[in-house]
């Protein structure tokens, strides 16, 4: 594979202008975020999908502010128990329940005046999140078991792989707390929206396993091509794991097209999302009856200009459109795994008002 780049660390950028690979508009675009928000105080919300580098932005962030000398203390919220998460976080005091042998310091009281980021937020018990919310309220905690105030400065940033919007409708996630994370949102785009940057991590990668003395490989004819056109679904981790994978199976050598996993050699990959929605794509979501005008419909989207047959009986037009924007949702939320942010986008709608139209045609129980 041809160099694109010089070798960079980029989690040891002396200032923190390469702590995120990257050549790409959107990456640009979130660079600049960073360097923005990184000299304020401001809480910061990192969305985007598993596996994009959402704790890469936090520890960006962190190093990029002026609180770069203190403590970076991370908590994934999902993978921690429930019941034992409010003493992850807070600490505890001796005695507290059951096995609280000794005094413990929580992520809270670790972090100091530096920063705390919590992975995974939307993971979070309603219970803990009320917590949560008087905590960046008052700034002040008590350990479990204990009555001394102590003070909570670490500036705080989330982030989640889910739409919290969507989760706030379920019932899921608080949204005075929404409210209170969403200070500064930061997106992380995926790496399907991320064109040549996937070459450039891809040799990022082997630069890496090279110098920690895996091997080196290099990238044969179609190789490039394949990995451009794949969609994915696990980001920069799934492409980082590829790579390891491929460097010790062919260590010393070509790397062909075949050497890849059957997805990303047999067209796989999912084509950009259409325009349009086809009329067989609306015949299996609305499933018409002979004389209610849908036919009709099917026949015209095909069309470059759309515009369906009015029927000789008439109809009921309100509750004919009605019936048609339920099923353009459902496919849609289908299409994008239930993710309203993206669906929302492909149909050219705000996330308030899709949640709003997902309210009305009550279609909440159908989402995960």
């Amino acid at each position: 594979m041809s160099t694109l780049h010089a070798p960079i660390d980029f989690l040891e950028a002396p200032e923190g202008a390469e702590l995120l690979l990257g050549e790409c508009a959107p990456m640009r675009a979130l660079r600049e975020q960073i360097g923005r928000v990184a000299r304020t105080d401001a809480t910061v919300l990192v969305l985007g999908e598993s596996g994009t580098g959402k704790e890469l932005v936090a520890r960006s962030l962190h190093i990029c502010s002026n609180r770069a000398g203190r403590p970076f203390v991370a908590v994934n919220c999902g993978a921690i128990p429930g019941e034992l998460m409010e003493s992850e976080l807070f600490g505890h005091e001796r005695g507290a329940f059951t096995g609280a042998q000794t005094q413990r310091k929580g992520r809270f009281e670790l972090a100091g005046r530096g920063t705390l980021f919590l992975d995974e937020i939307a993971e979070m018990s309603p219970a803990l999140q009320v917590k949560i919310l008087r905590v960046l309220q008052e700034r002040q905690f008590e350990r479990v078991g204990g009555s001394e105030v102590l003070s909570a400065p670490a500036r705080i940033v989330a982030a989640t792989h889910r739409d919290l919007e969507q989760q706030i409708a379920l019932g899921r996630f608080r949204e005075d707390l929404y409210y209170r994370l969403n200070v500064f949102p930061i997106q992380v785009p995926p790496l399907r929206e991320r064109g040549d940057d996937i070459l450039l991590l891809a040799e990022h990668t082997l630069q890496r396993l090279e110098a920690q003395g895996l091997g080196k490989i290099r990238l044969g004819d179609g190789v490039p091509q394949a990995l451009l056109a794949y969609r994915w679904p696990g980001n920069v981790r799934e492409l980082q794991n590829l790579m390891e994978r491929l460097v010790i199976l062919h260590a010393g050598s070509t790397v062909r097209l075949a050497d890849l996993p059957p997805k990303m050699r047999s067209g796989d990959a999912a084509p950009p999302l259409e325009a349009g929605l086809a009329a067989a794509q609306v015949n299996a979501t609305l499933e018409p009856a002979e004389g209610d005008g849908l036919h009709e419909l099917m026949a015209a989207l095909a069309e470059p200009d759309p515009v369906p047959a009015l029927p000789p009986e008439g109809l009921d037009l309100r509750a004919y459109l009605e019936r048609i924007e339920r099923g353009l949702i459902q496919q849609a939320l289908e299409r994008h795994n239930r993710v309203i942010a993206h669906a929302a986008q492909h149909l050219g709608l705000r996330r308030t008002t899709l949640v709003e139209k997902i309210r009305k045609y009550s279609l909440s129980a159908e989402l995960r």
